[in-house]
């Protein structure tokens, strides 16, 4: 994994959430990948906490949104790991959060982590 393009997905990542442009989140992600989060849970009851591919993460990041207007993350740091990236940020209210990418070889991601305090 290279450092440049970890920042530089770091970078568009955040500001598409920022906008509320989840069109724009999702370019980042193959048409498969899966979503791991216990918002998942909360927010539209799968028990698993898993979704896989964009059609179901998409009505799922609508509906955080449509509960979350002022979303708005601010990025803490960017760690880099072999074919993975993790972004430490502060999410809603301020709150830590973390979220682990794994990258395909085309620089998609393939599987996503969400981990909350």
């Amino acid at each position: 994994m290279d450092r440049n393009f970890a920042i530089q997905f770091a970078n568009e990542w955040i500001s598409a959430w920022n906008a509320h442009n989840i069109e724009q989140v999702l370019t980042h992600y193959t048409d498969n990948f899966e979503m791991n989060s216990p918002k998942i849970v909360r927010i539209i009851g799968e028990p698993s906490g898993k979704l896989k591919g964009k059609a179901k993460v998409r009505e799922y990041w609508t509906k955080a949104l449509d509960r979350m207007p002022d979303l708005h993350f601010e990025l803490i740091t960017v760690l880099v790991g072999v074919e993975s990236v993790t972004l430490y940020y502060h999410g809603v209210g301020r709150q830590p959060a973390a979220e682990v990418f794994h990258f395909n070889t085309y620089g998609k991601v393939v599987k996503a982590y969400a981990h909350y305090e």
